[in-house]
């Protein structure tokens, strides 16, 4: 296997940490939001493909990375999506992604902020979606008070590689692809969490902040936020996805206003990350369409 390349620098920009590729290789801009136990580094090989194209910015969500946890202690969607708010007023107007979690994120800064995307890609995005399912089923569990607790206080005696390994299993299409440094870099990362007090605490919240967004009526609900966004949108699913029905991907291209739909026969959760090469091409595509002020073609 080539040796993957090295993960981004990191900043703090206000109240989070930040890792971004060179500046004054493109002009545009690019913000990336990873999901639900995750950090800027999910997006490490996806910047890389884009790097000619944008300036890329990967956020650490509060609580999660190298971000500090917020002083209020909201793990809600919508003080995650403050937070990319706030950064993408620093970076100015950018191109959009989110994964899982990120995802929804994504939708809600879109629908709210429209002047701060250019276009919106996601990648198996968290919308709500109430079929039963085993993934989602653990993301409940862990919501639920005291039981969430309880399940993060035993998971914390088991081995980080364990715990690696299981949660590779859980998002990608064929763990065995994924390249050992990556595996290594990722049990290092998770060693170092487990010595943060508020790790579990942010990961608990962060997920109840889902499954919360999951039982939204009203005009919040993140699938008439979704109907709201009015930027040229990409929505890619892997059909080897066990956290997020593919099956949602058809009421995305029946309610995003401009909106393509992209299925990657083998990937899983988190695309970005096994199939780097072929979101990018993807998102290439989705980018300089904007540029040209066309509205993606359904597909």
């Amino acid at each position: 296997m080539t040796e993957p390349i090295e993960h981004w620098p990191g900043r703090m920009i206000g109240d989070v940490h930040v890792r971004s590729t060179p500046e004054g290789t493109a002009a545009e801009q690019a913000v990336f939001v990873h999901g639900l136990a995750g950090s800027a580094t999910n997006w490490t090989d996806l910047m890389g493909e884009l790097r000619d194209l944008v300036t890329g910015h990967a956020i650490d969500l509060p609580g999660a990375g190298y971000s500090p946890a917020p002083e209020d202690g909201d793990y809600s969607l919508s003080a995650h999506a403050r937070a990319v708010i706030a950064l993408m007023e620093h970076t100015g107007p950018a191109h959009l992604f989110g994964n899982s979690l990120g995802g929804a994120v994504a939708v809600s800064v879109a629908a709210t902020r429209p002047d701060l995307v250019r276009s919106l890609t996601l990648i198996s995005p968290a919308l709500p979606d109430l079929l039963p399912r085993y993934g989602p089923a653990r993301v409940a569990a862990a919501a639920t008070p005291r039981l969430g607790e309880w399940v993060a206080d035993r998971l914390r005696f088991l081995p980080p590689e364990q715990r690696i390994n299981a949660s590779f299993a859980m998002c990608y299409a064929d763990a065995s692809l994924v390249h050992p440094s990556r595996l290594r870099e990722a049990v290092e990362e998770l060693r170092r969490r487990d010595g943060l007090p508020y790790a579990g605490r942010a990961l608990i919240g962060s997920a109840r902040g889902i499954v919360a967004e999951y039982l939204r009526l009203g005009e919040q609900n993140l699938w008439r936020q979704a109907a709201r966004v009015t930027v040229p949108t990409l929505v890619i699913h892997g059909r080897r996805d066990r956290l997020v029905r593919p099956a949602t991907a058809r009421r995305a291209l029946r309610t995003f206003p401009q909106v393509r739909l992209v299925l990657l026969r083998n990937a899983g959760h988190v695309a970005q990350m096994e199939v780097p090469a072929a979101v990018a091409a993807e998102a290439r595509r989705l980018i300089l369409e904007t540029r040209l002020g066309n509205a993606p073609l359904p597909g």
